[in-house]
């Protein structure tokens, strides 16, 4: 058992019914240094949720009791613990639901356990992240990629956000607070997951710039390979949902870019 891989103990809940992949993965990530409590059933999940303080939650989809959509949005009722799904078919409609109700990631049965703790220290990063660390683009992406294009022909320059400190953006009703990492709409707290926090900064801190699908899976979802876009898409309207629909604007064919005003 190699448990200096992680700097300090990371307390993960893995809800799975099968009892050899739930054996399996249990001691597969201790050996990373988690620390892993383990439910095969969704309803003992949630009282193990309720009862332990876990950093990531990891739930099977098809669970007996309460299968791992219905537990992930009763979780997302009380708490934003980073949640990874885990699909035996990686089959769309399980991905898509699995996001809408909440869920941060996906990883897809049999389960590659490098992937696997790849997006766990990905989810702990966002839950922990402060501005200074979020991912910069590697050396040389800047000028070689299309991660930040102009939408459609040239137009007369926007004004910018205003600003009441240069760590507070307002746009409209909007307020997004870069050093307390506060969101307030019309004055109220925004409650928003690790994820959706770490969009909507990367668009806060980017107005009136269409980021395409690629660049948000590497700053948000720290990414170093091709992922599923689907999980922008899904968390674009998950926040869509909590700051305004027409606050984030979809340019076809480029990506996302967040409106002023």
């Amino acid at each position: 058992m190699s448990a200096t891989r992680v700097p300090d103990p990371v307390a993960v809940l893995l809800v799975e019914d099968d009892a050899v992949i739930r054996r399996s993965v249990q001691l597969a990530l201790e050996r990373y240094g988690y620390e892993v409590d383990v439910t095969g059933d969704g309803l003992d999940g949630l009282e193990a949720f309720r009862a332990g303080a876990h950093d990531v939650l990891i739930l099977d989809v098809m669970l007996p009791g309460l299968d791992g959509i219905s537990l992930c949005r009763r979780i997302r009722e009380e708490s934003l613990t980073p949640v990874l799904m885990m699909s035996a078919r990686g089959d769309a409609l399980d991905v898509v639901a699995g996001l809408e109700a909440g869920a941060d990631d996906y990883v897809v049965k049999p389960v590659d356990i490098p992937v696997l703790v790849a997006r766990i220290r990905s989810l702990l990063r966002r839950a922990t992240f402060h501005r200074s660390s979020a991912p910069e683009p590697a050396q040389g992406e800047r000028d070689t990629d299309m991660s930040t294009v102009p939408a459609g022909p040239a137009s007369p320059a926007e004004p910018p956000a205003a600003t009441a400190s240069p760590d507070l953006l307002v746009f409209g009703g909007l307020t997004v607070d870069l050093r307390g990492l506060e969101v307030h709409l019309d004055g109220q707290p925004v409650p928003l997951t690790p994820t959706e926090l770490r969009l909507l900064l990367a668009f806060a801190e980017n107005p009136g710039a269409v980021l395409d699908r690629r660049r948000l899976l590497r700053d948000v979802w720290d990414y170093g390979w091709e992922g599923d876009t689907r999980v922008v898409d899904l968390c674009v309207v998950r926040l869509r949902k909590k700051i305004g629909a027409d606050r984030i604007e979809t340019v076809r064919g480029f990506g996302y870019k967040l409106v002023r005003g």
